[in-house]
């Protein structure tokens, strides 16, 4: 249980934001005809081993010294330390109320009605000199109540960003800002070197898992025009989650419509049930599994496959840029594939 100014709020219940309108506590409303039981308890592979010192210090006391706000931290992300000795962290832009309300994530649920901060781009700018990052991750809620899904004011923070660190190498996460693919392009000219959207589940699954305007045609869509828009100037990402009951030949074919996409980097990993109001974990996938799934999709021509139980979408994003498979071995060429 969180609690806003003193007061406890339960997951899946309604409470008023600080800028005034209401809001979800994570995303889901409570459950009334009782919660499913997840498949099982944790295997020990899911087990975090704490990586400290080095730069992870550092970033930590500069983040704590200067009240900055990173996804790495609010997520409580397994990776945290690995990454952040890497000179990687990811930011959330625009608020921490989303519009829509996917049956696997935790992010607060509601309608900010055109709520931005105007400063925004200039902190995030600050934040990322502050921290040294070499590669930031700006990631963000949907914002369906703006004209542009928060195209623009994505495209902004991005520019700020580069403009204050030039030697940073940015990813946008993006919404598929409804399907906008006018708002696409104005992320993709920002100066992004990495453009992501999250296809999240095999097609059969879509439906269950993510919220109704979102979509796995849109999705791909969304991805093709970013690929298209920018050439071979920009890479383009994706991520599934694995456990919510996808058969390997979904995971297959998905892979298949990914490369079709042009999308060129995919990670792959364990779904974790956020809260009881969520959907129930349906298996967890063996690491062997993983590694199989990783070889699968180096073999259908991705550059880059990062698989495991606690990858997550951004796990150690720089290494797209180097080209070695997040420093995983690879058993063929890390060559950017053509679209």
């Amino acid at each position: 249980m969180t609690s806003f100014k003193g007061i406890p709020i339960e997951s899946g219940a309604k409470y008023t934001t600080a800028a005034g309108f209401t809001a979800i506590r994570n995303g889901i409303k409570q459950r009334s005809d009782g919660a499913a039981a997840d498949v099982g308890r944790k295997p020990d592979w899911l087990r975090v081993r704490l990586v400290a010192g080095g730069r992870y210090a550092e970033v930590q006391r500069t983040v704590h010294e200067h009240r900055l706000a990173t996804v790495c931290e609010e997520s409580m992300c397994p990776n945290i330390g690995e990454c952040w000795n890497a000179g990687t962290a990811t930011i959330m832009l625009m608020g921490h109320v989303c519009t829509r309300a996917c049956r696997f994530c935790a992010v607060d649920t509601g309608n900010p009605r055109g709520w931005l901060d105007p400063e925004e781009p200039e902190n995030a700018a600050r934040s990322v000199a502050l921290m040294g990052l070499k590669y930031v991750v700006l990631t963000s809620v949907d914002r369906d109540d703006l004209p542009d899904g928060g195209a623009g004011h994505y495209a902004a923070c991005v520019r700020a960003i580069k403009a204050r660190n030039p030697g940073t190498a940015v990813e946008a996460l993006t919404p598929d800002f409804a399907g906008d693919l006018a708002a696409v392009t104005t992320v993709v000219e920002s100066g992004v070197d990495v453009f992501a959207q999250n296809l999240e589940t095999v097609r059969r699954l879509t439906a269950e898992v993510r919220d109704p305007r979102a979509g796995y045609d849109q999705t791909l869509r969304v991805l093709a025009h970013a690929g298209a828009s920018a050439g071979r100037k920009v890479l383009v990402k994706s991520s599934l989650m694995l456990g919510l009951g996808e058969t390997r030949e979904e995971v297959a074919e998905a892979m298949d419509d990914l490369r079709t996409a042009g999308v060129h980097l995919l990670t792959l990993g364990q779904y974790l049930r956020p809260t009881a109001n969520h959907l129930p974990v349906r298996e967890f996938v063996h690491p062997d599994q993983f590694a199989a799934y990783r070889q699968l999709g180096l073999d259908k021509g991705f550059t880059e496959v990062v698989a495991g139980p606690l990858v997550r979408s951004s796990y150690r994003a720089e290494r797209a840029l180097e080209g070695n498979n997040a420093g995983l071995p690879a058993s063929t060429p890390a060559a950017r594939p053509a679209k």
